[in-house]
């Protein structure tokens, strides 16, 4: 089945990661791949110690797309064309059970990555596969073909206030 988890709300990357946790807790095998994260986000710790998940790897260092040269994108883009790919394989050809695609759809929104790539590997995946993804904006093509779609919607957040980002917290 596939999971979408979007909007503009905190906790997308937390339900997928606990929903991760859940199925390597029941003996399902997890892929999780993130996009626009580095390895120093907190969960993935917490993931890379957990029998039965396996993450992709991140770069040390990225700037938010909206820092980036259009240079950097292009940059940025040819990698994360890379981990898809390399993911999108080893989730068929490794018998997973679970593949996260975390923050994909922003990927696809900064056209960093093709939408009709990701909507052909779902499109043709097992269907004993669970399919994962988090992002802002699915478009409706997405939504159309997801099973559970989820919206996360932000009433109130620190950092309206000017609090940064805090580790252990949003990232």
């Amino acid at each position: 089945m596939i999971h979408i988890y979007y909007g503009d709300g905190k906790g997308k990357t937390t339900a997928a990661a606990g929903l991760a946790v859940r199925a390597a807790g029941s003996g399902m095998r997890v892929l999780f791949t993130q996009f626009l994260k580095t390895e120093f986000s907190g969960e993935r710790n917490a993931l890379r110690n957990m029998e039965g998940v396996v993450l992709s790897t991140c770069p040390l260092e990225l700037k938010f797309t909206y820092d980036m040269t259009e240079q950097e994108k292009q940059q940025t883009a040819v990698l994360f064309r890379k981990l898809f790919d390399k993911s999108a394989s080893t989730a068929l050809s490794s018998r997973y059970d679970m593949v996260v695609f975390d923050e994909i759809f922003d990927v696809i929104n900064e056209n960093m990555l093709s939408e009709s790539v990701v909507f052909e590997f779902i499109a043709n995946a097992p269907k004993s596969l669970e399919i994962v993804m988090t992002g802002h904006d699915p478009s409706q093509r997405f939504i159309d073909a997801a099973d559970y779609v989820t919206e996360f919607k932000k009433i109130k957040h620190p950092y309206d206030k000017g609090v940064t980002a805090r580790r252990g917290i949003e990232f």
